[in-house]
């Protein structure tokens, strides 16, 4: 009875991928666990940087500073974030949020008119009010915490 899981011939993509293993198998040569092990010292043995406090004033360039000094707040520009905004919330047992269908109403806890929380990855970092732009849904800040709560906050 033949196996019908292994097929008889090896696919191009495949057959790369065998190559390029192949290659790099070759290209460590006899590496053994005691050159791993000694790779491994060498890089726990170097010194580590200090997390940085984001709070602290940003460098101004200067190559006479020490690197651990201030933050270098580049490194996390460019790092998505999810910003969202919060209209109210309540609580309600699983029980009802099962029976809401279409044209439930479910009550929230603020009241109308009241500022819309803004969040950055779940942390409040403004209010605002809701505003159309171009046919679409915005917000204008209204009231922004400074940096210094904002970070009290994220500890």
């Amino acid at each position: 009875m033949a196996d019908d899981n292994k097929p008889d011939e090896i696919s191009p993509e495949e057959q790369a991928l065998a190559d390029e293993w192949a290659a790099a198998l070759d290209e460590a040569g006899d590496a053994n666990q005691d050159d791993i092990d000694a790779m491994l010292e060498q890089t726990s043995a170097q010194p580590r940087m200090q997390m940085e406090e984001f709070d602290a004033p940003a460098r101004t360039g200067g190559e006479d500073m020490d690197p651990g000094d201030s933050p270098n707040l580049d490194v996390i520009l460019d790092i998505p974030v999810t910003i969202s905004m919060e209209v109210g919330n309540t609580e309600i047992t699983i029980r009802n949020l099962l029976q809401l269908n279409q044209g439930s109403v479910v009550e929230l806890d603020r009241l109308a008119g009241e500022p819309l929380d803004v969040k950055v990855n779940g942390t409040l970092i403004a209010h605002g009010e809701v505003v159309v732009v171009n046919e679409k849904f915005g917000i204008r800040l209204t009231d922004v915490i400074s940096p210094s709560e904002r970070i009290k906050k994220l500890r």
